[in-house]
């Protein structure tokens, strides 16, 4: 049974720096494509940043690019985000599509539908 966990979040103040991290369990895919997202209330949940399996291929949206940073560190998928302002407040959530690279989906990150698991989500406050 695939599983994916979270870990990290909490407050911080702006400009200030968290990091989250990801685990994924009970796979035995080579090729996979690792994401984070977020969502507030009443919004759709947005695609953050997203990496190959093994590390490769990050692309970032546009609002945290130069700010965030996703990798791969043993085993887990690691979200750096330094800078932080108060529109980054969320709910972070980890992301797996499993048995094939991300997606190129026109030079942007794909929505959420192309993912088939979920973590619980982690939040992240960030005060002014």
């Amino acid at each position: 049974q695939v599983q994916v966990a979270e870990s990290g979040g909490g407050s911080v103040q702006a400009g200030g720096s968290l990091r989250l991290s990801c685990e994924v369990s009970g796979y035995h895919y080579k090729f996979y494509c690792m994401a984070w997202f977020r969502q507030v209330p009443g919004k759709e949940r947005e695609g953050v940043a997203r990496i190959n399996s093994g590390g490769g291929s990050p692309r970032y949206a546009d609002s945290v690019q130069g700010r965030f940073t996703i990798s791969l560190d043993a085993t887990k998928y690691t979200l750096q985000m330094t800078s932080l302002k108060p529109e980054d407040t969320a709910m972070y959530y980890c992301a797996a599509r499993l048995g094939t690279w991300c997606p190129d989906c026109s030079g942007v990150l794909c929505p959420a539908s192309n993912f088939n698991y979920w973590g619980q989500g982690t939040q992240v406050t960030v005060s002014s």
